[in-house]
């Protein structure tokens, strides 16, 4: 079944809940923007979240606003980094609350994992086909959001947060949740050889597949490009890392197949809006 619910009501943002997290920690939430229900123009209509694409601010800042509002924050909550496709993840204490809410200047630099267990913050990141790993420790009360491209993956960003998370938090991998978000799906991520050499690597190095490689990862084509499944990669480098396989949800919305749901890098042509990701606890 699938974990992220669209919840749409006339002119509201578009918001795919994460719902069976939610149903289980009422002060949870957590899901994935679409494209729909925001004041942005062409090429950015209209729920654009992200200020670096090069869309009006003062509609980013009403975008914010609107789905803080539609989760129940105040966009002072809105915490964010500036993703530079790595893997460095910065845990979120009192005097970072709001880092880049308004503006790009202020957000966390270099950073493409965010992390706390403090009430009253709303963790963001943004994407337009890269993958959104979040993260639930409900033992602890920790959340995480990770932004994973192919170099953030192959760069294990999920074992660098479920880390994190134990040395921040005292979280158990056994008992870590994870959830892969909407993203492209193996249907329509095309990359080159150079790209899969980088995924073989890790097979080999990581994921102890020796010289052989799992189909469900990546398949060759006729014109010496490959097919590759992000969500998947992710969801086996999360697995080495100690979170069951029960406990990972994976999402069957592919963001390029979903042009008319969510902005696409690829489909779109380069020039897009982004969505955003969430997690956060609600103050009681």
């Amino acid at each position: 079944m699938e974990p992220f619910v669209l919840r749409e009501a006339g002119d509201q943002p578009a918001l795919f809940m994460l719902e069976s997290w939610m149903s289980g920690c009422e002060e949870l939430t957590a899901g994935f923007t679409g494209r729909n229900g925001g004041v942005g123009q062409a090429p950015y209509d209209t729920l654009n979240c992200a200020f670096h694409v090069g869309d009006r601010p003062e509609d980013v800042i009403a975008n914010r606003k609107l789905v803080a509002a539609g989760l129940g924050f105040e966009i002072d909550a809105w915490t964010c980094g500036e993703q530079v496709h790595r893997a460095d993840i910065a845990v979120i204490d009192h005097a970072r609350i709001g880092a880049g809410n308004l503006n790009r200047e202020s957000a966390i630099q270099d950073t493409d994992g965010l992390l706390t267990n403090m009430p009253g913050v709303l963790l963001t990141s943004f994407y337009a086909d890269c993958v959104p790993l979040f993260f639930l420790d409900p033992k602890q009360k920790a959340v995480g959001l990770a932004h994973a491209g192919w170099k953030g993956t192959v760069a294990k960003i999920a074992v660098k947060m479920t880390e994190r998370m134990q040395e921040a938090f005292g979280s158990r991998p056994e008992d870590i949740r994870a959830a892969i978000g909407p993203s492209i799906g193996s249907c329509c991520y095309e990359v080159d050889g150079k790209v899969i050499s980088h995924v073989h690597d890790l097979e080999k190095n990581f994921l102890g597949n020796g010289d052989d490689h799992r189909p469900d990862l990546y398949t060759a084509k006729n014109n010496g490009k490959f097919m590759l499944n992000l969500k998947e990669l992710n969801r086996h480098i999360m697995i080495k890392a100690g979170i069951l396989p029960t406990h990972i949800e994976c999402t069957s919305y592919c963001t390029s197949c979903r042009n008319d749901l969510f902005f696409s890098y690829r489909k779109d042509g380069g020039t897009t809006g982004r969505m955003a990701s969430w997690i956060g606890l609600k103050e009681r």
